[in-house]
């Protein structure tokens, strides 16, 4: 589904190191690219802590880079009938291919794909094609399709899914440091229609120890 993204890159609070890696690509997809001999990248997997910035890090990609932003549920994917769900992940890519150059946002991907390893007793191996035919067209891949995928628990993805070619580059998305929740506060209070400098950031962000990005949005 076409996801309307109304974030932009300066509601993302932290996260530097993974700001630099997207802004450095932000005419990745454009003509003087490839005329340049750069590659396409492929996408980028964020895992980490649950409420830290990683979905709304792709949202905000899609008002940075300027492209349509789809959103892959992975749970719609399985029907009950046989074969329809191999077809449903065949559709879903097809359709991001159509409208390429565009940025394909899969959200908590170890939910949709956990159940690979045990697919042939629980479900006669639904779940490992679909994802068969996922990872082979993240490797094979040659259309401009963006991928940006979102995990909270790295055990419980397939190892296949790690290896190099299949993302760029896999980012963890750890609990913010003192500087980064100074950042988030002044986002959130300004979000509100507040002026930050009337607060004391520095004795909130000292007082929100081990506060996630989405609790100090809570306590705003």
């Amino acid at each position: 589904e076409f996801y309307h993204a109304t974030e932009q890159f300066s509601d993302v609070g932290g996260l530097e190191e993974l700001k630099r890696w997207l802004q450095k690509r932000e005419k990745a997809f454009t003509k003087e690219a490839r005329e340049f001999g750069l590659p396409r990248p492929k996408g980028i997997l964020l895992i980490g802590v649950p409420g830290c910035g990683k979905s709304l890090t792709a949202k905000a990609v899609g008002s940075l880079w300027k492209l349509p932003l789809l959103r892959l549920d992975v749970g719609k994917i399985f029907a009950g009938l046989v074969g329809s769900s191999e077809e449903n992940m065949r559709k879903a890519i097809k359709t991001a291919e159509a409208v390429a150059p565009s940025i394909l946002w899969l959200d908590e991907l170890e939910k949709g794909f956990s159940g690979t390893q045990s697919s042939s007793f629980s479900d006669a191996g639904t779940t490992a094609r679909v994802f068969g035919s996922f990872v082979t067209w993240l490797q094979e891949k040659s259309s401009p399709v963006f991928v940006i995928a979102t995990a909270n628990n790295v055990t419980l993805l397939p190892p296949e899914l790690m290896r190099k070619g299949r993302f760029d580059d896999i980012f963890f998305v750890d609990l913010p440091s003192r500087e980064e929740r100074i950042d988030i506060f002044r986002i959130h209070l300004q979000k509100r229609g507040r002026n930050p400098d009337l607060f004391d950031l520095d004795l909130l962000a000292l007082s929100s120890e081990g506060f996630s990005g989405s609790e100090i949005e809570q306590a705003i």
